[in-house]
């Protein structure tokens, strides 16, 4: 067969599932025995119920399985163009035009009885214009041009992906390997899925029980074979793409990248140098169950109940929802799960893990190693300055403990105006060397972790300041002199900071 990989999301994503479904690993593999069973397999599923019903997300209600209009023949007749038309000779033009996506000739034949033959619309590939639709496209002759074999990969392209929230979700990576693992796991869940509905009678096909956030990074842990006592050493380089998207009547995608970064660093968390400490982390952002309802709600509550049961509820780790907005959210990602301090000022839900946050109640949580882990591979921070930071905090540990100076400690890690945080250091510094010590900080330290252009304060220097405190309650932490002085750390964060201050923006992520 002459099928390959393209770099399109949904020529890749139905390729993986048409691997998936007859266990091949490569495209160079396939045969034409192989396209036939999924093709027969899709001729007759997509007529039934559940996936007539539910793959109008993707291919609309126009779609040659839904249309409603349509005799039972000429649904025959269509299905045979859409998912068979790779294989017969007498439907192939002779290379005058060409896929747009594989390169191979077109179909020679309408898939619709508005469109020229050999082309494609909404109702093929998602989230394109309609078959009546003639703007952006050359001499106005609408739809694009497909082929036979990338019309297959696209009726195959919604097995591969996951339900989830009502929308499907397209997993496309770096790596054709990945891209086929997501598809093997996504189609066996929803081969499962058929199999039930179908036995129960039931149109609905069933959700992955996770929000999308959630659902990602677990399956992607998953497929990467997290776990291993070597993951650190055979952690690959790695970006992908998700797209979480509809094509119904009000068609929507919303597209997450996880940068290579961002990838290396879950991997390396969850390896075995850094996995307990962040499995810790992990652990505590599961949402919470339901609170009980009042008395004035539980009859409501009980009818609710009937309805729709807690299973039917996706589950959310907020962890793992906020890595989708990584690397520009990282400031806040730090703070909240790494620092574990967390505005109380910002409204969250009941069931909202972060609201009991803090610094205080979290000790066993706050990890130098695994924050210099998230600087080195999120951040991309200099390594220069991450032992600068590290070496301030060891010294500005040593200073509190020694000294005793609850009154530093607090007013250092709460402090929101860069002139009074200096001069507070600087005082320190100042009382530290009259007792005989070396300094604290030395200029260049200062320079290179608050200051900016020798002038200015660095942009980012509350997050430089958060950073030596991660480090300082580390260590006192270690050395039991917190747990003498449990009123030193305040139970949340200062009033002054909002959320606004709280969230970075990538440009400030970007100063390191």
């Amino acid at each position: 067969m002459t099928l390959n990989w393209t770099g399109n999301p949904y020529i890749d994503i139905g390729l993986a599932t048409i691997l998936a479904y007859r266990e091949i690993d490569e495209p160079g593999l396939l045969t034409s025995d192989d396209l036939t069973a999924i093709a027969q397999w899709i001729a007759y599923n997509y007529v039934r119920d559940p996936l007539k019903s539910f793959l109008t997300v993707a291919f609309t209600s126009n779609a040659w399985f839904a249309q409603p209009s349509f005799t039972p023949e000429k649904r025959a007749e269509r299905g045979q163009l859409h998912v068979f038309g790779w294989r017969n000779p007498s439907l192939v033009t002779d290379m005058t035009e060409q896929c747009v996506f594989t390169g191979l000739p077109v179909a020679s034949t309408a898939l619709s009885d508005k469109l020229s033959a050999g082309r494609a619309a909404r109702a093929q590939i998602p989230l394109t214009q309609g078959d009546e639709d003639i703007n952006f496209y050359p001499n106005g002759n609408a739809g694009l041009p497909i082929s036979g074999e990338a019309l297959l990969c696209l009726q195959a392209f919604p097995l591969g992906c996951a339900k989830v929230q009502g929308r499907l979700l397209a997993v496309h990576a770096s790596d054709p390997a990945i891209t086929l693992a997501f598809a093997r796991r996504f189609l066996r869940d929803n081969q499962v899925g058929v199999q039930i509905a179908q036995a129960a009678g039931s149109t609905k096909l069933r959700e992955t029980p996770f929000t999308l956030g959630t659902a990602l990074i677990s399956t992607l842990l998953e497929v990467l074979g997290i776990g291993n006592d070597t993951q650190d050493e055979l952690a690959l380089p790695l970006s992908l793409t998700a797209y979480h998207l509809t094509n119904g009547q009000k068609p929507e995608i919303d597209i997450h990248h996880l940068p290579l970064g961002v990838t290396r660093f879950l991997q390396r968390a969850n390896g075995a140098r850094y996995g307990s400490a962040w499995n810790a982390v992990v652990q505590a952002a599961w949402q919470r169950d339901d609170p009980k309802p009042s008395k004035g709600k539980a009859k409501k509550a009980e009818i609710t109940e009937a309805a729709t049961t807690k299973a039917d509820k996706p589950r959310r780790n907020y962890l793992y929802e906020d890595v989708l907005a990584l690397p520009d959210n990282a400031a806040y990602f730090l703070r909240t799960y790494l620092l574990r301090k967390v505005i109380r000022s910002v409204r969250v839900s009941d069931q909202d893990p972060r609201q009991g946050y803090s610094s205080k109640a979290d000790l066993k949580l706050i990890s130098w190693d695994l924050t210099t882990l998230f600087l080195l591979e999120v951040m991309n921070m200099d390594k220069i300055r991450i032992e600068h930071i590290r070496q301030l905090g060891d010294r500005l540990a040593a200073y509190v403990q020694a000294e005793n100076d609850r009154r530093f400690f607090r007013a250092f890690y709460g402090e929101m105006s860069y002139d009074i945080f200096r001069n507070r250091l600087i005082k320190a510094d100042t009382d530290w060397v009259r007792h005989g010590q070396p300094p604290l900080i030395t200029f260049e330290q200062f320079v290179e972790v608050f200051v900016e252009n020798d002038d200015f304060a660095r942009k980012d220097w509350k997050l430089a300041r958060d950073l030596v405190l991660i480090r300082m309650i580390e260590q006192l932490h270690g050395n039991g002199w917190l747990a003498q002085h449990q009123d030193a750390l305040p139970e949340e964060a200062p009033a002054e900071e909002t959320a606004d201050t709280l969230i970075e923006t990538a440009a400030e992520c970007l100063l390191f």
